[in-house]
């Protein structure tokens, strides 16, 4: 059931991805040329999965999650083309090839990632949306507003290039990582939330901790991944982390340590879906799947 959804949520966003573009003039066509290949170039579509497996067990139809997926994947994809760059982590390979910078050339890839950062918000503030939801559109773009920037992966990168070269604690690291990676997983479920026009408010606040649980199970594993799976895998360079020297859950606790850390936030997600009274599998299997990633 998970393969099934998350195939069909990827091909769903990646269509309304290419509308777009497609519906963009050609006046800057190299530019457009990477915003296509930095956006389209694969992936998981972890976070488009989250607005549209939440909103629709929410009772939220599709048409109305579309622009709102797409929205994060713009903020994901622009996140990815700049932490590849050279003044940021460096990195040849993404999700198993060239980078943007080294497929067009590093201005290229900077206008790019400005660019698919403000077509994020293009995209929210002219979307259709039903006429009950109208009141909540500038709160979906605060959510993601806050989620991109200094309060959320923006600042987590700063922490990240600051904290290169020392080793932080664990209460810094997972301060870094809820901003770096946890802060745009748990806007995607918050813009799902802002999809219907009602929802208790403890309800809300279930899903947002298993957003915040699974966000940071995410890097967790992928810190693991980073020792234990080869470069084919990860589409990167295996060991990367720690030739930049950076700290990371494994370094700090050592291995077994940090599935440790995995599986209890797994458990903290599964925690928060039984305060629900809705049907959990899709979101129960997915948090499953983000620490089974690579076994």
């Amino acid at each position: 059931m998970l393969s099934a959804a998350l195939t069909q949520y990827r091909q769903r966003v990646d269509q309304h991805l290419i509308a777009h573009f497609d519906r963009l003039p050609d006046c800057a066509p190299r530019l457009l040329e990477a915003m296509r290949y930095g956006t389209l170039l694969g992936g998981k579509r972890a976070r488009p999965f989250l607005v549209y497996s939440v909103g629709t067990m929410l009772g939220a139809e599709e048409t109305t999650l579309d622009p709102l997926a797409a929205a994060v994947e713009c903020i994901h994809a622009y996140s990815l083309i700049h932490d590849d760059l050279p003044a940021m982590d460096d990195d040849d390979l993404r999700r198993g090839q060239a980078t943007c910078h080294i497929a067009f050339d590093e201005a290229t890839a900077i206008l790019a990632g400005d660019a698919l950062q403000t077509l994020a918000f293009e995209i929210l503030a002219n979307c259709e949306l039903p006429s009950e939801l109208e009141p909540n559109r500038i709160a979906m773009i605060r959510v993601l507003t806050r989620a991109s920037g200094y309060q959320g992966m923006c600042g987590g990168q700063a922490i990240d290039l600051a904290s290169t070269d020392s080793r932080i604690s664990l209460e810094q690291l997972t301060q870094l990582h809820r901003l770096k990676t946890g802060a745009l997983m748990r806007a995607s479920v918050e813009m799902a939330t802002l999809a219907v026009a009602q929802l208790a408010p403890e309800h809300k606040l279930a899903l947002t901790e298993y957003a915040d649980a699974i966000g940071l199970a995410f890097q967790v594993q992928d810190d693991i991944l980073d020792i234990t799976a080869d470069t084919e895998q990860l589409g990167k360079p295996q060991g990367s982390d720690a030739d930049a020297n950076k700290s990371t859950f494994p370094s700090l606790l050592g291995l077994d340590g940090a599935c440790e850390v995995a599986q209890s936030l797994h458990q903290d997600a599964l925690t928060s879906l039984a305060k629900l009274p809705y049907n959990t599998d899709l979101l129960t299997d997915f948090a499953r799947y983000i620490i089974e990633r690579g076994q």
